[in-house]
């Protein structure tokens, strides 16, 4: 029986709003409303989809050259429409739209810009595994001329964000969120239609038993990640590591959230760039992991810091709980360091 005060999510937006913004206007709170909207709705279908027309593929790619799901094209209707009638939203950006879309009504004055992805893990939705939605909120200024570039308004770094979060439908579902000042979770209550707190001021414990990442590409990972997975399995950190892969950045990340330990995503020979998008999977789940005490990095730089030069601009994500980053950042530093060295040799 959960001990927590039954407080839903838009309570607990509006106690942190008198808390940290006392002269908040209500229209953030207002727009993180049409999000969990959108939510229920895509919640609603995923629990239904072996009962609809609302699995398997459409037969389209979109723009990352990926196979568009039948949610896919759902999930993001759903958002698209939550969020352009909420009055506060100028410009939104999604995984499945190659440009961002601007809500011409609201453009000259809107205040905010939300970026998402509205159906992570969405090649699993077939076989009953978990699946998300990774949503990214970032102030702009008002546009009264309309002359601005409406990408130049997207394309900000991590740390101006001013509030991220995830839902994950899962074996229940689950809203996970921060506005800067911790992060809380809550689980929807189908019954009553509610989000209700369900993780109070969530902590990513400090070290984990599990490491995420698919060992099937390993042999195209950079040298240290391969050291740095060995030494996990070697024991040498006293500690016995499991390995876990679900395929869902939000599952995998709110398993390492919750319980520590690492996610990874490296960069490979066929991504060398890496392969998740900087603005609506990694620059979310950075903040969110920081603010519970973790780390994110791209390997070399913090997530939050890299300055986006493009929409689905892509980025080696390694994301966990900080004994096991800062091991695998001395463990780059360390190879790249006898790079430099070994030429001269």
């Amino acid at each position: 029986m959960n001990s927590l005060p039954l407080i839903t999510v838009e309570q607990h937006i509006l106690e942190e709003q008198r808390r940290h913004h006392p002269g908040a206007s209500g229209e953030f709170s207002w727009l993180l409303s049409g999000i969990t909207l959108a939510t229920k709705i895509v919640a609603a279908q995923v629990r239904r989809a072996g009962l609809g027309q609302v699995l398997g593929s459409t037969g389209e790619q979109n723009v990352q050259g990926e196979t568009v799901q039948k949610l896919d094209v759902l999930a993001n209707q759903a958002l698209l429409h939550c969020l352009e009638t909420r009055g506060t939203v100028a410009i939104m950006a999604s995984e499945e739209n190659e440009e961002p879309v601007v809500v011409e009504r609201d453009r000259e004055h809107g205040k905010y810009v939300v970026v998402f992805d509205p159906l992570d893990g969405s090649s699993n939705i077939d076989v009953n595994v978990s699946v998300g939605t990774i949503f990214s909120i970032l102030r702009r200024e008002p546009d009264a001329e309309r002359t601005r570039d409406p990408l130049l308004d997207v394309l900000q770094p991590g740390y101006r964000q001013v509030a991220v979060g995830y839902v994950v439908y899962g074996s229940s579902t689950v809203l996970v969120y921060t506005t800067g000042n911790g992060v809380f979770g809550f689980t929807l209550d189908p019954s009553v239609g509610a989000y209700l707190i369900s993780h109070d001021r969530i902590t990513m414990p400090p070290y984990g038993r599990i490491y995420s990442v698919n060992e099937a590409n390993a042999d195209s990972f950079p040298d240290p990640y391969i050291k740095f997975l060995a030494h996990l399995r070697s024991g040498k950190t006293g500690r016995t590591y499991s390995s876990r892969y679900i395929g869902s950045l939000v599952a995998d990340f709110h398993r390492t959230l919750l319980k520590g330990g690492v996610f990874l995503y490296p960069p490979t020979r066929q991504y060398s760039q890496g392969k998740l998008r900087l603005l609506y999977e990694a620059n979310p789940i950075a903040l969110l992991a920081e603010q519970a005490g973790g780390m994110a990095t791209d390997g070399t730089r913090r997530i939050l810091d890299i300055e986006p030069t493009s929409l689905h601009q892509r980025t080696p994500l390694l994301v966990g709980s900080r004994e096991e980053i800062e091991l695998l950042m001395q463990m780059i530093k360390s190879d790249t360091r006898v790079a430099r060295i070994s030429p001269s040799l």
